[in-house]
């Protein structure tokens, strides 16, 4: 009962009864963690390193996230490290939560879809900043491809989880 106070009136408080069904966690599921949670920070640092190279070698300095054109004279050089490094925390934000769950019922394929993601992540930036290649296709050069193998992977494995929750197959 909520005690009477000032003008609240007294109200009911109904209880719901929730069921939960137990979750087994394989015992694969550690590689999920290992490449889908700390292969990312990992990715994630080594790019911060290049980006903060790029600061110093194009003198961009801190606050400013991107070189401004007109400014600073060699700004879509840095600009190209600096966007390399931006894309991965574009898509890793639904890549980690997608990886954990579909871990739980694909963990040997979401510890390779980790591992691609990294890795693919770290050669979209690498091939982002070859000012030597056209913007357009110089991320997609090096090997950048493979993040979005990986991205897509663990959507899937996602969405299996997703339709056996729901008793779609």
């Amino acid at each position: 009962r909520i005690p009477q106070t000032g003008r609240l009136k007294e109200s009911k408080i109904t209880k719901r009864k929730m069921s939960f069904t137990s979750l087994e966690i394989p015992k694969e599921y550690g590689y999920v963690l290992f490449t889908c949670v700390i292969g990312p920070f990992i990715s994630s640092f080594s790019m911060g390193v290049n980006v903060m190279k790029a600061r110093k070698k194009y003198n961009v300095p801190l606050p400013n996230l991107y070189a401004t054109p007109g400014f600073h004279k060699q700004a879509d050089e840095f600009n190209r490290v600096q966007r390399g490094h931006q894309n991965f925390f574009e898509t890793l934000m639904i890549f980690i939560p997608a990886a954990l769950i579909g871990g739980i019922k694909h963990p040997i394929a979401c510890a390779v879809h980790g591992i691609l993601f990294s890795v693919g992540g770290y050669l979209y930036q690498l091939g982002y900043t070859d000012a030597n290649s056209d913007v357009k296709t110089a991320r997609h050069g090096k090997g950048g491809p493979l993040k979005f193998v990986g991205y897509f992977g663990a959507i899937g494995a996602l969405a299996s989880v997703g339709g056996t929750i729901c008793g779609f197959w």
